[in-house]
């Protein structure tokens, strides 16, 4: 027979075990922790705060192309500066055209009649 005895098993794996079991329960815990919010929320579903969250989140997307639209012919204007003028062409057009970009949404909401109820506002300009 073997010369381990099943007490000299137990004190070999209680170790391993107890360091697995460490990470596995905290796991549980945050699980358990972060269900509980979801308690909380209200039952009605309103599409409003989602047209409106919707909305915001393009805004925000929106501000960000034009500034990076605006730095791009800022730097197109350098490039020419500098001498290359086919960078610096393009670098303009390009800016141009990403800093125009709501302008042009806003225009084809218009025009199609989209602004009145759609999920999406594209803001007063």
């Amino acid at each position: 027979m073997n010369a381990r005895t099943n007490n000299d098993m137990k004190k070999i794996l209680a170790p391993k075990l107890r360091s697995r079991l460490r990470p596995l329960l905290t796991v549980a815990a945050l699980f358990a922790l972060n269900t509980v919010p979801a308690f909380a929320q209200s039952t009605t579903f309103s599409s409003t705060d989602l047209k409106t969250g919707i909305s915001n989140s393009i805004a925000v997307i929106m501000m960000f192309g034009f500034v990076l639209g605006i730095s791009s012919v800022i730097y197109g204007g350098f490039a020419i500066r500098r001498g290359d003028v086919d960078q610096g062409k393009m670098s303009i057009i390009g800016g141009a055209i990403i800093a125009s970009a709501p302008a042009v949404v806003y225009a084809f909401y218009k025009i199609f009649g989209l602004d009145s109820n759609s999920a999406v506002g594209v803001g007063s300009f």
